[in-house]
C-alpha cells in the first residue's frame, strides 16, 4: 500500500460564541465555514474483506517518550520519524523540531488511561471477544527479553498468536497534556494517540488516530459550543478521542447502549 499523508488545514477566526449562540437556530453545522477541522482519520487495508475478526486481545499502550514541541499557535501534531514504522501512516503530518519552542513528554499514566478507555469501548462492541490488557501483557512477560526488541507489530502478531485470537489491538500516546487553569479560562488540554490492529498472520488491518487542541471560541466557536463552552480536561478530550476513533472500528458492531 501507498503511504497516505493527511494534510491539517488551518483554521480560520470565527465569530464570537455569543454571536454563534444566536444564529445557531437558523443555520446548518456542515455549511459554517469555521467548522472544526476533523481530529479523527482511518486507515483500512485493502485487504481486510479476506480477514474475519471475532476475538481481539489488546496490548499494553506506549507512551511516546521523545520530547513534543508545545506551540500554541500549531493545530499539528509533531510526531518524530521514529513513530511510523509501517506501510500505514500517521495521519498528523510530520514536522521539524525547533529548540526554540517548549518541549513536554507524555506521561506514562496517560497511556495506560487511554488503554482502558479503549479498552471499555472496544469490549462494548457486539459481535467481537476482547481480551483485556492483562492477558497480553503476561504473554509479553513470558516472551522475555525477546519482546523489548520486537517491533509493536511483531509483538502484536505474537501475542495474537499465543493467544489464539483473530487480531492485537497496539496503541501508543502521542501527545497529552492537561489544561492549565479554569474550564473558563484556560491553556487548552491537547490529546493525540494512535491504534493499529495487527491479524494474526501480521498483516496490519486498520489504523485510527486521534488528535486535538482545544481552540478557544473565537478559533473554533462550534468545536468550543459542542463541550459545553468550557475548556476540557485532557482525560475528557482522550475519552471524546476515543469514542470517536473506536466508532470507526472494522469489525463488530455498535453497542446498542451508550458505554461510558
Amino acid at each position: 500500500m501507498t503511504p497516505d499523508r493527511i494534510a491539517t488545514r488551518p483554521l480560520l477566526p470565527g465569530p464570537p460564541v455569543a454571536v454563534v449562540a444566536l444564529l445557531l437556530g437558523g443555520c446548518a453545522f456542515s455549511v459554517w465555514p469555521w467548522s472544526p477541522n476533523p481530529t479523527v482519520t482511518t486507515k483500512v487495508s485493502s485487504e481486510i474483506d479476506k480477514y474475519h475478526v471475532k476475538t481481539v486481545a489488546i496490548l499494553p499502550f506506549e507512551a511516546l517518550a521523545s520530547p513534543q514541541r508545545i506551540d500554541p499557535q500549531s493545530p499539528e501534531l509533531s510526531v518524530p520519524g521514529g513513530v511510523k514504522g509501517s506501510n500505514i501512516t500517521v495521519a498528523i503530518p510530520q514536522e521539524t523540531e525547533r529548540y526554540d519552542h517548549p518541549t513536554a513528554t507524555v506521561p506514562a499514566q496517560a497511556a495506560e488511561k487511554v488503554m482502558e478507555m479503549v479498552y471499555r469501548k472496544l469490549a462494548a462492541r457486539e459481535g467481537i471477544q476482547v481480551l483485556p490488557p492483562s492477558e497480553a501483557a503476561r504473554v509479553t512477560r513470558a516472551a522475555g527479553p525477546e519482546a523489548a526488541t520486537q517491533t509493536p507489530e511483531a509483538r502484536a502478531r505474537q501475542v495474537a498468536q499465543r493467544l489464539s485470537v483473530d487480531a492485537a489491538l497496539i496503541g501508543v500516546v502521542e501527545k497529552y497534556r492537561e489544561r492549565v487553569g479554569s474550564k473558563l479560562g484556560a491553556d487548552p488540554a491537547e490529546v493525540g494517540f494512535e491504534l493499529r490492529l495487527v491479524s494474526a498472520d501480521g498483516s496490519l488491518l486498520w489504523v485510527g488516530s486521534y488528535y486535538e487542541r482545544q481552540r478557544p471560541g473565537n478559533e473554533d466557536a462550534l468545536g468550543f459550543l459542542r463541550r459545553g463552552g468550557v475548556f476540557v480536561t485532557a482525560e475528557e478530550l482522550a475519552e471524546d478521542g476515543v469514542t470517536r476513533v473506536i466508532q470507526k472500528f472494522p469489525f463488530g458492531a455498535p453497542p446498542t447502549k451508550y458505554v461510558r
